[in-house]
C-alpha cells in the first residue's frame, strides 16, 4: 500500500485540493510540507500527537517536513474554535515555548542537516511594512469571502478583533514565504484550518501564477485530535514535568472503548493488517488493545524504560491497587485544617477533579474510596496520622488513582 492510501486508511485525511498531485508528492517523497504549531504554553500536548505522527510518517518516507513555530502569528493569536480573544503573550515567554517545542519535536523528527527543518514565522511577519501587507498582501484577500470562513463565525458572535481578523493573511503568508524560502509545496492543517489553508494556496497562485505548485491538505486534527489534549483536570501534556509518564500511559489506557481502535490505527505505527485484525475485538479484549495504545505512545514520547515502568505499575494498580510509580500528590501543613482534610478538599488538592462541585458529585455517586474503601460521607475528614509516612491511596472512578502523602 502506498502512503497517500495507507494515511486514507488510517483515517488522518479529511480534504485535499487536488489528490492526484498531492499523492504523487508523497507517495514519491518529493513533499516539502509544513505544519504550524502555535507556542501557546511551554510545551506540546496530546492534541498536537496527531500532527506530530504525520511528520514522522512522511519524513520516514522520504518527505521533508518544516515545524512552523508561530512565534509571529503567536503575537497575534488563531480565532478558530474561540469565543474569546487569546491572552497576549511577550516575546521572550513565545521565544521559550519554541524552544521548549524543538526539544519535544525532536523524538518525532530527524532534524540533522536536510531532513527537516524548524522554522519560526516571526523571522519574516515581524519585519513586514505595514503599507507593503496592505499593498502586496491585502489586495489579494475579499474581505466578504473572509467573513464567511468557519473559523470566524464563533467569533463573530461575540466581537471579532481587527488583530484577529488578520491572522487569516497572516498565515497565508506564511505558505507563501515558506515557499518561496525553502520550495515548500505542502501544507497540512487541522479540520478548523481549511480556511486559513486555502487562503494560503490563493495567495501563492495570485502573485506567482496558476502553475504554482502549491497544494493543502487537512486532517481530522480538530473533531479527532484537539479534544483528546485535555481530562477533567487539566491537559495532557508531553512535558514529563507537566503530566508523569504514569499519567500519560493511564491517558490513553482510559480512552473509551469506542475510540481505542480509531486512536491505534491513527497515532500508532503498527502495521494496518495487525489493526485490521483487532477489528473483531470485543469485552476484554479492548483493554488489552487499549494497553497496546498506552505502551505504544508513551514509549513514543518517553522511551521505552519509561513505558515499561508505567504498563507494570498500571497493573500492579489493577491488581493489587498499589504501584511503586503511582503519581502522588503532596500536601503540606497549610492544607490542613485543626489537622486534617476534607475528602472534597483532597479530591481537588490531588488534581483528580476539577473543582469542588465535582468532588461533591463523585462522592455521591460512590466513585470515591480511600485505601480500598468507600467514601459516601461528603464531610468526611482524615488525619494528620493517616496522610504520614506512605499516605493514602486515592481512587476516583475505576482507574484513577493518587498517593496523598503530607510532605
Amino acid at each position: 500500500m502506498k502512503l497517500y492510501d495507507e494515511l486514507k486508511a488510517r483515517g488522518l485525511i479529511a480534504q485535499v485540493t487536488d489528490e492526484e498531485l498531492i499523492s504523487d508528492l508523497i507517495n514519491n517523497g518529493k513533499a516539502t510540507f509544513y505544519i504550524g504549531f502555535d507556542p501557546t504554553a511551554d510545551s506540546l500536548h496530546v492534541g498536537h500527537f496527531m500532527a506530530l505522527c504525520l511528520m514522522k510518517r512522511l519524513q520516514m518516507a522520504g518527505n521533508r517536513p518544516i515545524a512552523l513555530i508561530g512565534g509571529g502569528t503567536g503575537m497575534i493569536g488563531d480565532p478558530s474554535g474561540r469565543s474569546d480573544m487569546r491572552q497576549m503573550m511577550t516575546q521572550e515567554t513565545i521565544q521559550h515555548n519554541c524552544d521548549c517545542f524543538k526539544k519535544q519535536m525532536s523524538r518525532f523528527i530527524d532534524f540533522s542537516e536536510g531532513k527537516a527543518m524548524m522554522v519560526n514565522n516571526a523571522d519574516w511577519l515581524l519585519d513586514l511594512n505595514y503599507i507593503e501587507v496592505l499593498r502586496e498582501v491585502g489586495a489579494h484577500f475579499s474581505v466578504n469571502r473572509m467573513l464567511t470562513a468557519e473559523c470566524y463565525k464563533q467569533r463573530m458572535e461575540k466581537g471579532l478583533s481587527f488583530l484577529e481578523f488578520n491572522y487569516m493573511i497572516m498565515q497565508a503568508y506564511d505558505f507563501y514565504a515558506l515557499f518561496q524560502k525553502y520550495g515548500c509545496n505542502l501544507q497540512f492543517g487541522g479540520d478548523d484550518q481549511w480556511s486559513n489553508m486555502l487562503a494560503g494556496t490563493e495567495l501563492i497562485r495570485r502573485k506567482l501564477g496558476k502553475d504554482a505548485s502549491a497544494m493543502t491538505i487537512t486532517l481530522l486534527l480538530n473533531s479527532e485530535g484537539k479534544k483528546m489534549g485535555k481530562t477533567q483536570s487539566g491537559a495532557v501534556w508531553l512535558d514529563p514535568e507537566k503530566t508523569s509518564p504514569f499519567d500519560f500511559y493511564q491517558y490513553w489506557r482510559n480512552v473509551g472503548d469506542a475510540d481505542v481502535l480509531k486512536c491505534i490505527r491513527m497515532l500508532t505505527f503498527l502495521p494496518l493488517e495487525q489493526i485490521d485484525e483487532m477489528d473483531a475485538w470485543e469485552g476484554s479484549q479492548l483493554n488489552q488493545a487499549k494497553e497496546i495504545l498506552a505502551y505504544e505512545l508513551t514509549n513514543m514520547v518517553h522511551g521505552e524504560e519509561e513505558a515499561k515502568r508505567a504498563q507494570e505499575s498500571a497493573r500492579a494498580l489493577f491488581s493489587q491497587g498499589n504501584a511503586a510509580d503511582m503519581p502522588t500528590a503532596e500536601l503540606t501543613e497549610e492544607d490542613l485544617t485543626e489537622g486534617g482534610i476534607d475528602i472534597l478538599s483532597m479530591l481537588l488538592k490531588s488534581g483528580l477533579v476539577p473543582s469542588k462541585a465535582e468532588a461533591r458529585r463523585a462522592v455521591q455517586q460512590g466513585g470515591v474510596a480511600v485505601d480500598g474503601e468507600k467514601v459516601s460521607d461528603i464531610q468526611a475528614v482524615f488525619g494528620k496520622e493517616k496522610l504520614s509516612g506512605e499516605g493514602l491511596v486515592l481512587k476516583k472512578g475505576k482507574k484513577n488513582f493518587r498517593k496523598v502523602v503530607l510532605k
